[in-house]
C-alpha cells in the first residue's frame, strides 16, 4: 500500500496527492494497530508466563515452608528439653521423621515430573499388555488401601495391547485408584477400573462414588499444587502432584486424560491412549 501511494507522488497531479495521503493514512494506522496488537499479544503472553512462575514458585515455597516450620519447631523443643516425657520426646522425632519423609516425597515428585515434562524421563518403549498394566496398578493399590474394606469392580477387555513403559503406566493408574480410594466414604467405597478398545484407541476408566468435583475445578485438576475443596474439606494431605504426573505421563505416550463429574456424586477419570494392534 505504501508503494502504491509513491507511485501515484510520482505520477503527480492534486487529485493524486489527496489519494496518497489517504493511502499513507491507512497504511500508517495499519501498522499501529498491528503494531499495538502483536505488542498486546507478547506482553500479555510474558505477564502470563511471568503470573504462572510466580504462581509455581509460591506453591513450592509453600509446600516445602510447611515440613520444614514443622521440623524446625519439633527438634526446638528436644534441643531446648522442653519435652522430658520419653513418649512424648519419642512422638516428636516420630513426627519429625514423617515431615522429612513429606519433604523428601515432594522433591521427588517435582524432579518426577520435571524429567517427564522436559523428556529426560527413560521410558521403555515397548508393546505392552493393558491386563498387565491394570495387574501391576491393582498390586500397589493393595498397599494403599492395607485391607480397607472396598466394593472393587475389575473389567478388562481381552487382549488389549499399547506401546510404552509398562511401570509408568501402571504408576498412573495406581494414581488414580488411590485417589479415588482417598476420596471416597470410609464406609461403602465403590470403584470400578475399566479397560476396553475405542476404535483406534484404549480407554482405562477409574469410577468412583466419591463426592464428585465441581465444575469449575475439573479444568484445573491436573496443575501443579492443585487441590480440590473437597481435600481441605475432608483434611487429606498431599502434595497437590499426583494428577500432574499422570497427565504428563499419559501425554508423553501421545495420549490424554480427563474427567467427568457431575460435582456432586462420583468422578470418572478416563486415560485415552493410541492402541497397537495384535503382531500378525
Amino acid at each position: 500500500m505504501t508503494a502504491l501511494g509513491i507511485i501515484l507522488l510520482a505520477i503527480g497531479g492534486s487529485k493524486s496527492v489527496a489519494v496518497v495521503g489517504g493511502i499513507l493514512l491507512l497504511s500508517f494506522c495499519a501498522v499501529a494497530i498491528a503494531g499495538y496488537t502483536i505488542g498486546t499479544i507478547f506482553v500479555t503472553r510474558g505477564a502470563s508466563l511471568a503470573a504462572i512462575q510466580n504462581e509455581f514458585l509460591s506453591s513450592v515455597s509453600h509446600e516445602v515452608r510447611t515440613p520444614l516450620t514443622s521440623i524446625r519447631m519439633f527438634i526446638d523443643t528436644l534441643r531446648e528439653e522442653r519435652v522430658q516425657d520419653p513418649k512424648e520426646r519419642q512422638r516428636c522425632l516420630t513426627i519429625i521423621l514423617q515431615e522429612l519423609g513429606r519433604l523428601d516425597g515432594l522433591v521427588g515428585r517435582l524432579i518426577e515430573l520435571s524429567k517427564i515434562e522436559h523428556r529426560h524421563a527413560a521410558f521403555e518403549r515397548k508393546t505392552i499388555s493393558v491386563n498387565d498394566i491394570v495387574d501391576d496398578a491393582l498390586a500397589s493399590f493393595e498397599a494403599v488401601r492395607v485391607g480397607g474394606e472396598v466394593d472393587l469392580c475389575v473389567k478388562v477387555e481381552p487382549n488389549l495391547l499399547v506401546h510404552g513403559d509398562r511401570a509408568s503406566l501402571a504408576q498412573a493408574v495406581g494414581n488414580l485408584l488411590g485417589n479415588a480410594w482417598k476420596y471416597t466414604p470410609s464406609q461403602g467405597k465403590q470403584i470400578e477400573l475399566a479397560a476396553c478398545a475405542e476404535g483406534k484407541h484404549v480407554t482405562i476408566a477409574v469410577t468412583d462414588n466419591g463426592e464428585g468435583i465441581p465444575r469449575p475445578e475439573q479444568d484445573t485438576i491436573f496443575e501443579k499444587f492443585h487441590r480440590g475443596s473437597s481435600t481441605a474439606q475432608q483434611g487429606h494431605h498431599g502434595s497437590g502432584l499426583g494428577l500432574a504426573i499422570v497427565r504428563a505421563v499419559v501425554e508423553a505416550h501421545q495420549g490424554k486424560i480427563d474427567v467427568k463429574s457431575d460435582g456432586s456424586h462420583g468422578s470418572r477419570f478416563r486415560i485415552v491412549l493410541p492402541r497397537r494392534k495384535e503382531a500378525a
